[in-house]
């Protein structure tokens, strides 16, 4: 099983750089309390450590096939 990260949008991007911005679209969040699904990789993290402040993050047990 392949180690994954439940990453959640729960505050907003109002207010926040465009650079956050962007950073949260390349994660795939563009609402409140949306989440979704990523590999744990090192790219991924550094992503996550720039919208600290904004998300919440789990780590779970994938027991599918997840090829992104």
């Amino acid at each position: 099983m392949a180690r994954m990260l439940k990453v959640t949008l729960v505050k907003s991007l109002i207010g926040s750089s465009p650079k956050q911005r962007a950073t949260a679209k390349a994660l795939g969040l563009s609402r409140l309390q949306h989440s979704r699904l990523h590999h744990d990789t090192p790219d991924i993290r550094g992503k996550i450590k720039q919208l600290a402040h904004l998300l919440a993050v789990e780590e779970v047990e994938a027991e599918g096939d997840y090829s992104r």
